[in-house]
């Protein structure tokens, strides 16, 4: 059983933030967008075989196996909080991130490429960008009312 210690409503939120500007995205969005979805994915696939590593932000034990306890674990999934948030939300595909050496995935059970993207972060993302784009839309600049 996963413990919360992010608020998930502070987790979505930052989410959404992150979603609607990723390439300016400060710690204090990134740690807890992180947080929030490491927590996510731990809920959704509980166990220990695996342990998700997103530094200096968080990391999680997940997916059902053989358990460790001590010293280096079986399985282990290392990654950028950039490149997590778009695992997730499904901007970027598991292939093409382990192709381009944005994820470092080693043994047993560490292919994620069936339990990514996560489907309540891919929505919270999707709402946040359709919004940011229906305000965009019904704002026009000065520009394209001319």
């Amino acid at each position: 059983m996963v413990t919360r210690r992010t608020d998930p409503e502070a987790g979505r939120s930052a989410l959404a933030t992150w979603a609607t500007a990723p390439e300016t995205a400060t710690r204090s969005v990134l740690a807890p967008a992180v947080r929030h979805t490491l927590e996510t994915f731990a809920q959704e696939y509980p166990g220990g075989a695996v342990e998700l590593r997103v530094p200096p932000h968080a990391a999680v034990q997940a997916i059902t196996g053989s358990r460790h306890t001590r010293g280096t674990p079986p399985a282990v999934v290392e990654t950028d909080a950039l490149t997590w948030l778009s695992l997730v939300s499904g901007d970027l595909a598991w292939a093409d991130a382990l192709t381009d050496g944005r994820v470092r995935a080693s043994g047993e059970r560490s292919d994620l490429t069936e339990l990514l993207p996560l489907p309540g972060a891919r929505r919270t993302v999707r709402t946040a960008r359709a919004s940011t784009t229906e305000i965009v839309t019904e704002n026009p600049t000065e520009e394209g009312t001319r």
